[in-house]
């Protein structure tokens, strides 16, 4: 149990170590309000009918 637990905290920290300073530097740099248009952006160019599965191979 304490080795599990050891394991997951361990995990929680090298998360925090590697992905904080990203995401503080993309906190300065965009803004947070900026956030949802560029989520929005995202997903009408992830979902766009433009689909490579959707063409025809002959």
């Amino acid at each position: 149990m304490f080795l599990l637990l050891f394991f997951v905290l361990l995990i929680q920290f090298f998360t925090y170590w590697i992905f904080e300073p990203l995401s503080s530097f993309l906190e300065y740099f965009l803004e947070i309000r900026f956030f949802p248009i560029i989520a929005l952006l995202g997903l009408i160019l992830l979902f766009s009918g433009k689909n490579i599965e959707h063409k025809k191979i002959k």
